[in-house]
C-alpha cells in the first residue's frame, strides 16, 4: 500500500498502473492509494479511463486484430491476451448450453475447443491445422464456473509447432493439452 498522494501524482501513477495492467480493478486501486473507490472512479472519469468491463473488451479487440490464422466468431472464449509466437489467454464462461443437462458438467468438446483454438491463434500464419493432440482433463467444469485458458509456445521446428496450454477455473487445474500444429503461409 502506497501513501497518500496528492491528486496529481495519484492521478499520474493511476494511469501508469492501468496501462501496465488493464485488468485491475477499482477496488484494487483504491487499496493501493489507500482512498475510496468513489476517489479511483472520480480519478478515471477526470483522466477518461473507461471503467474495467470496457478495458477488458479494449484489451480483447486489440488481440483479435493480431489473429492471423482465424476470424473472431470462430474464438471459442473471450480472448483477452495475445503475443503472436509466445502465448495468448482467453476466458470461457460456462452457459447452459455448453452442460450436460442431467449433470451440469462442461462437455469436454467446449473444453478442447477453447484450448485448440487459443493454441491456434498464437501462430503468426494464415493457414494453421491441428496435427495431433494429448489431452488431460483433471476434474469436471460446471455451470457458470470460468475456465482461464493459457497457451504458450514451448517448441517450433520450421513449420511446426508444440503448444501447450492450461486451463484453469480460479486457481485450480481442470485441463491441460499439449497440441502440435501444422502452419502454412497462404500461397495466392
Amino acid at each position: 500500500m502506497a501513501k497518500k498522494l496528492d491528486k496529481k501524482r495519484r492521478q499520474l501513477e493511476l494511469l501508469k498502473l492501468i496501462e501496465t495492467n488493464p485488468f485491475v480493478t477499482d477496488e484494487e486501486l483504491a487499496k493501493h492509494f489507500a482512498v475510496s473507490v468513489q476517489t479511483i472512479r472520480l480519478d478515471r472519469l477526470e483522466l477518461d479511463i473507461p471503467e474495467l468491463r470496457m478495458r477488458m473488451i479494449q484489451v480483447a479487440e486489440q488481440a483479435h486484430q493480431k489473429v492471423k490464422s482465424m476470424v473472431a466468431h470462430e474464438m471459442v472464449g473471450e480472448l483477452i491476451e495475445l503475443q503472436l509466437g509466445k502465448f495468448a489467454t482467453s476466458i470461457l464462461k460456462v452457459s447452459r448450453e455448453m452442460v450436460a443437462e442431467k449433470s451440469q458438467v462442461c462437455r469436454a468438446d467446449y473444453l478442447f475447443a477453447q484450448a485448440n483454438a487459443l493454441a491456434a491463434a498464437l501462430i503468426d500464419a494464415e493457414i494453421v491445422l491441428t496435427g495431433s493432440a494429448r489431452l488431460r482433463f483433471r476434474r469436471p467444469v460446471y455451470l457458470h464456473e470460468k475456465i482461464r485458458a493459457h497457451a504458450f509456445l514451448a517448441r517450433k521446428k520450421i513449420n511446426k509447432y508444440l503448444i501447450k496450454v492450461v486451463s484453469r477455473v480460479g486457481t485450480e487445474e481442470v485441463f491441460v493439452g499439449k497440441f502440435i500444429f501444422v502452419a502454412k503461409q497462404e500461397v495466392n
